[in-house]
C-alpha cells in the first residue's frame, strides 16, 4: 500500500523529450541528476526538497529531473545536503552548473 503522506511526482519527461525540448523542462529551469550508483539512500534530499526528491521503499529514490526555476533554492538545499554529493543541478540548456 502507498504511504500516503509521500507527494506523487507523476511521471517524469523521459530523456528524449528532454533533448527534444533542447535539454529543458517545459517550463524552462533547472535539469537535475542523480549519480544512482553513488547515492546510499541517507534521503537527505527527501527532508531538504520534498516536493521534488522522494524515497519509495528502501532505496528506489524518485526525482524530478526538470524542476522550474522557482525551485533553486529547495534544489540547491537538496544537492548541498547529499551526503554522497550525488546530485548535479545545472541551468536547463546551458549544461552549467
Amino acid at each position: 500500500m502507498p504511504d500516503p503522506n509521500l507527494t506523487d511526482l507523476g511521471p517524469s519527461p523521459s530523456p528524449d523529450a528532454l533533448r527534444a525540448a533542447g535539454g529543458q523542462s517545459p517550463a524552462g529551469g533547472l535539469r537535475v541528476t542523480v549519480d544512482l550508483n553513488r547515492c546510499q539512500a541517507y534521503a537527505q534530499c527527501c527532508y531538504a526538497a520534498p516536493d521534488h526528491f522522494v524515497l519509495h521503499g528502501a532505496e528506489a529514490l524518485h526525482y524530478d529531473p526538470a524542476p522550474t526555476a522557482a525551485a533553486r533554492d529547495a534544489i540547491e538545499r537538496a544537492r548541498v545536503s547529499c551526503p554522497v554529493q550525488a546530485i548535479l543541478v545545472e541551468d536547463a540548456g546551458s549544461g552549467h552548473p
